[in-house]
């Protein structure tokens, strides 16, 4: 019980606060997906050498240890759902150099990567990855998840922007990985290992950035048609013509109905879909690129090409997109957002599947998102106090991960596993692969005190979305 070691807990926190008060420690028991669990004691400190010291009595009394940022995860990754400590990191936001000269920022994990975005681009520099929860999101939990964005289509997710560390291990070192060097191949790639692992190996407390020059120009083309079948191969087409959009979003005919309904922006409702491209770079290249992209849409069978004319005009296109989430949260309380990803070449494929799964199993489904990289955002609208309809969303939910699976895409794209998808590791993995990522958490965590309960699924796992 972690209640004998309070005393100690309080008198490693010199310089910030240990909370025990039930109203507190509710206050972090759940985050931006499904479940409540209660931890123990919340700390917060700016201190590594604190947080050092506690994860030394954590491995030494075997007391689980929750890393959290602002919790906008929807996968479940910094619930507490074994008790123990939750470290609030989001207090730690005090770094944020921007180094012109090496083309990288240095970030302590509490920052908000919206903050990163505006920073580079004081300096004309670009920091690609771009969560949508990025105005609210900390990169500690980008790191841990390994966030992406829209503009992972052309310029990738966090992993491949980061090149150094500063970590706490499971047994309380103070290591770091990497540097402020893009080449760097010296041993196994620790900075990479350690992005995307949820924080089950340890906790981010520095991170080195890579930053890009920013384009100079970008240009937008929003085409209209009649079926989402079209506009999936329309995507295809696009991509495998040599143009690469820096974004590329998909909105079903149900997200544009939701969105008009909403705030109405005009937008066609009896559309099958739409598409929204952003392309960037020279302005003189990106004349040629607009009047290519609309020639192809036309080609596969769009029906309207609207190309806004200035600044005004593109803020109101990308507004539509950026709307769906809040309403489409409106039609019913609960919204399950998943991630699933596939090929390219496969995306009018998923979008068939996607469309049997709404039919079979009589669900809400919306499909928006990232659809350049694959990354189609399935949403599922339903009521949880519903049992009956959430029966069938789980149903309709694990079809879609098979759906993936088959066509040769993964689980996440960009929310990670946490609690909601480990059931479904080894259908993507296999057995012997997920044998070989557990034999790392326990070569790293033995004592398994790092964010335990997350990504490898417990004997009899199930999704339970309630």
């Amino acid at each position: 019980m972690i209640s004998a070691h309070i005393e100690e807990i309080t008198a490693i926190v010199k310089t910030g606060r240990v909370l025990t008060d039930e109203s507190d420690r509710f206050s972090y028991s759940f985050d931006g997906s499904f479940g409540t669990f209660l931890p123990d004691a919340v700390i917060q400190t700016k201190s590594v050498e604190e947080l050092a010291a506690l994860v030394k009595l954590a491995n030494r009394e075997k007391i689980p240890v929750y890393p959290r940022g602002q919790s906008t995860c929807l996968s479940g990754g910094p619930l507490p759902v074994k008790g123990g400590m939750v470290f609030d990191l989001s207090v730690m936001n005090e770094l944020l150099e921007i180094s012109e000269e090496d083309l990288v920022a240095v970030v302590s994990p509490g920052v908000l990567t919206g903050n990163i975005h505006k920073a580079a681009e004081q300096k004309g520099l670009l920091y690609p990855p771009d969560p949508s929860s990025s105005h609210v999101s900390t990169i500690g939990g980008n790191l841990a998840e390994n966030s992406g964005g829209p503009r992972g289509l052309k310029y990738g997710v966090t992993k491949d922007y980061v090149i150094g560390l500063e970590m706490i291990t499971p047994e309380g070192e103070i290591i770091k990985t990497g540097g402020r060097t893009v080449k760097n191949v010296t041993g196994y790639d620790l900075t990479k290992l350690i992005v995307g692992s949820e924080g089950t190996l340890g906790i981010i407390t520095k991170a080195v950035l890579r930053l890009l020059p920013k384009p100079p120009a970008s240009e937008t083309v929003m085409a209209v048609f009649d079926s989402l079948l079209d506009a999936c191969s329309a995507i295809s087409k696009i991509l495998s013509s040599g143009i690469l959009p820096s974004k590329m979003e998909l909105m079903d005919q149900a997200s544009i109905v939701a969105v008009e309904h909403y705030e109405p922006l005009g937008l066609p409702v009896d559309a099958g879909a739409i598409i929204l491209i952003e392309l960037d770079g020279h302005p003189a290249a990106l004349k040629d690129e607009v009047n290519q992209t609309a020639a192809l849409c036309k080609m596969v069978g769009a029906r309207e090409i609207r190309i806004p004319q200035n600044e005004a005009e593109k803020a109101e296109i990308w507004k539509a997109r950026k709307l769906v989430s809040p309403a489409i949260a409106r039609i019913k309380p609960t919204k399950i957002s998943e991630d699933a990803t596939v090929p390219r070449s496969k995306i009018p494929q998923m979008c068939a599947r996607l469309q049997k799964i709404r039919e079979k199993y009589n669900v809400h489904l919306v499909v928006f998102g990232h659809a350049g990289d694959g990354n189609l955002h399935p949403n599922i609208i339903c009521d949880k106090s519903d049992k009956e309809e959430m029966r069938r969303v789980e149903l309709a939910v694990a079809e879609i991960f098979s759906a993936a699976i088959e066509l040769g895409g993964t689980l996440s794209g960009e929310h990670g596993i946490g609690t909601m998808k480990a059931p479904f590791m080894e259908m993507e993995l296999g057995a012997v692969g997920l044998d070989m990522m557990k034999r790392i958490k326990q070569a790293w965590d033995p004592n398994n005190i790092m964010n335990p309960g997350k990504i490898f699924p417990e004997t009899g796992q199930k999704l339970e979305l309630s």
